[in-house]
């Protein structure tokens, strides 16, 4: 049996980002996880995420992006490779918009000039635009596009042979935690499930506070390419209203503007990937891209399937869902990450270390909004 100190199953973003901390402050750790980088499934599959460092969200978590900013600039000035590519934030919504006004007052607390900017304006600096002269509109500094294929390469390379490619099936015990993949047994003195979907199905008491949701993405042939062009086009989250928001990026890849709708598809299994977004599930971004940014639509050449993982809304320490949950496990040597909701592969580096400071030192708590306790099931 091959032990060691800790174990992290589940090697997406987090995992990835916890076992390399792990592997950096020289404990002996190991990853397990069936998927390569690059394959088409799990939670950090695909070429890019949005990094934004104000947050609508939650002003929690403008620290936090603060921290995984830092991270992320240390690992492209190790390697060499870019994994952040600088670009404007623009966010715009109807008249009174709370996610538009949410995004500028996180950047007004921070002592960033009001990003504020008048539709008109927005139109005339991105011309692939066209907002309502009444909208509300922010364009902040500070987001980048995350080049998340390469960050799953070099932390894969970086963790070389501590990886163990299999599915792992775990055990907790009084001591630690048995781990059994197809051809091996393990013994870890404690061990971090960063399984996204999967984790549900793995802790049922958690999953019981967790909704899996499918979420399709298109790329869209662009009416006007040089309009959206990396450098003359921002990164966009456009709110229409309370369940019709839509992102996207610049064409950057010369594959197309990448959008996708961020309301809560339906509700599906972890392993619920099929089939591919169809015509009907990206008819709102087509909708919004048409009426909204006319430069960058244009006909679907390219779609893909991204799964959810939500948090619901806790009841002890009260907050609106979709919040991350980061902590031990209760009576157990096991630690937890969950419920990203679409929006935590920018944190990856800053989550990691917490990660990996729960597993190996018993006087770190992370922030009370990530704890289990917010819930009555386990208080």
């Amino acid at each position: 049996m091959r032990k060691c100190d800790v174990a992290v199953i589940g090697l997406g973003l987090m995992g990835s980002a916890a076992l390399d901390a792990l592997l950096s402050s020289g404990v002996d750790a190991l990853g397990f996880d069936p998927v390569g980088a690059g394959a088409n499934r799990g939670s950090s599959h695909g070429s890019c995420r949005i990094f934004r460092r104000f947050n609508f969200e939650n002003p929690n978590y403008t620290a936090l992006s603060d921290e995984a900013h830092a991270g992320w600039i240390r690992l492209q000035e190790a390697h060499g490779q870019t994994i952040l590519t600088p670009t404007p934030v623009l966010e715009a919504g109807r008249p009174g918009s709370k996610m538009v006004a949410a995004s500028r007052a996180a950047a007004i607390a921070m002592g960033h000039p009001d990003p504020a900017l008048a539709a008109a304006e927005a139109n005339r600096r991105f011309p692939a635009f066209d907002l309502p002269d009444d909208w509300d509109v922010v364009v902040q500094d500070g987001g980048a596009i995350l080049r998340t294929e390469v960050v799953m390469e070099i932390m894969r390379a970086r963790a070389g042979n501590r990886i163990i490619a299999q599915s792992a099936q775990f055990e907790p015990r009084h001591d630690g935690v048995s781990i059994r993949t197809a051809n091996d047994a393990f013994f870890a003195e404690r061990a971090i499930l960063a399984l996204g979907p999967w984790l549900g199905r793995a802790l049922p008491k958690l999953g019981a506070l967790l909704k899996v949701t499918r979420q399709a993405v298109g790329w869209f042939r662009p009416a006007r390419p040089e309009a959206v062009a990396l450098g003359r086009f921002p990164i966009f989250i456009v709110e229409r209203g309370a369940n019709d928001v839509v992102y996207g990026f610049p064409n950057f890849e010369a594959r197309g503007v990448k959008a996708a709708p961020h309301n809560h598809g339906p509700v599906v299994g972890p392993d619920d990937w099929d089939p591919p977004a169809t015509d009907g599930e990206l008819g709102l971004v087509s909708d919004a891209l048409a009426a909204l940014v006319p430069g960058a639509t244009g006909p679907i050449i390219d779609r893909d399937i991204c799964l959810y993982t939500n948090s619901l809304a806790a009841d002890r320490r009260p907050d609106q869902g979709e919040e991350f949950i980061i902590d031990r496990w209760p009576d157990s040597r096991l630690v937890v990450c969950s419920a990203c909701s679409g929006h935590g592969a920018k944190f990856a580096p800053a989550i990691g270390r917490r990660l990996a400071r729960l597993a190996t030192d018993p006087t770190f708590e992370a922030e009370p909004f990530f704890r289990l306790s917010r819930y009555s099931a386990f208080a």
